[in-house]
């Protein structure tokens, strides 16, 4: 059984588009995505700066981009928008049992189980990344990583500080976030066991009430659209359960924005279901080293460039469609 997951934002690194354009086809694709969101894709992901790309406005749409070219290449079909969508088919023809995202990946996500076209999804994550930002720039916040620590005793010592447990990751890692200030004082005075507080690459903190604003405005453009049921099994964020209704899933996205992720339940259902095997799309990493740790004998595969799609390919045809 193949599970398929998305990256969320800090995934991102200047020029990670770039050998990803060079594929057939690629670049009018990202084009064309560009003029539907009014945003340069392929500027921001082959010459922009890390400052310029860790723009939330930029990060989001650019994530999600780079996620559904990604895996459109391990088929070699083109993501196309068909014209008249009336039934959920995966994006592609991709052969995942069970799809997932981290935070944006969501999205991504959303569109691999076609419950969301990918110019829908494209135009989603652009109205939630302008959301998000505006939010964040209301107040100075951030997101840090503990590595480390028993979660007995992390999350109480957060909760004392202000801060909010925004993404629980497990694997022995959960990410804070806050205020300036309280992420301040959390790095000045670590809790009991946690080895490294490590600040992460967004400009807000994310999956928090700082981002209340921003679900509003995610709610109104997500009622503008037509979600169609997953036709593969769909994770979700907020508790780690399938969910089999594009109405739901829609919700899910919505209310996600502003509550934490909780990716530990996420990896617990992968393996409640028989995950065999688990490949991360473009700019793939982050989730197949939490996998290595919360999911020992599952092998696990990156897309970090395209050098990395025939080995993916193999381990596709292998385990697609297998229980274990």
């Amino acid at each position: 059984m193949l599970v398929l997951v998305a990256p969320g934002q800090g995934a991102q690194t200047p020029g990670f588009l770039t050998p990803w354009l060079d594929l057939p086809g690629a670049a009018d694709r990202v084009a064309s995505w560009s003029s539907a969101i009014g945003l340069d894709l392929v500027h921001y992901g082959t010459l922009a700066d890390a400052d310029e790309i860790r723009d939330t406005a930029v990060a989001q749409p650019l994530l999600v981009a780079a996620g559904i070219l990604s895996a459109a290449a391990l088929t070699g079909a083109d993501p196309v928008d068909a014209a008249d969508r009336t039934a959920a088919t995966p994006l592609a023809g991709l052969s995942a049992d069970v799809v997932a995202g981290h935070s944006v990946g969501e999205i991504t996500a959303a569109a691999f189980a076609g419950v969301l076209s990918p110019t829908e999804a494209l135009r989603l994550v652009r109205t939630r990344g302008l959301g998000m930002a505006e939010a964040a720039a209301a107040t100075e916040t951030g997101m840090a990583a503990l590595l480390g620590g028993d979660p007995e005793v992390v999350l109480p010592y957060l909760e004392k500080l202000g801060l909010t447990a925004a993404n629980v990751n497990g694997a022995g890692q959960i990410v804070a976030a806050g205020t300036a200030a309280e992420l301040a004082a959390l790095a000045e005075d670590k809790p009991e066991g946690v080895r490294r507080v490590v600040p992460l690459k967004v400009a807000g903190a994310f999956h928090t009430r700082h981002m209340a604003p921003a679900v509003d405005v995610l709610r109104e453009a997500a009622g503008k659209l037509a979600p169609l049921d997953p036709a593969v099994a769909y994770v979700s964020n907020k508790d780690g359960r399938a969910v089999a209704s594009g109405g739901e899933v829609l919700d899910r996205l919505v209310g996600q924005v502003a509550n934490p992720v909780r990716w530990d339940l996420c990896m617990e259902t992968f393996k409640e279901l028989g995950a065999t095997a688990l490949v991360e799309v473009c700019p793939g990493g982050t989730l197949t080293g939490l996998a290595k740790r919360a999911l020992p004998g599952v092998p696990t595969l990156a897309l970090k460039t395209p050098d990395d799609l025939d080995a993916a390919r193999a381990l596709i045809a292998e385990h697609a469609g297998q229980t274990a």
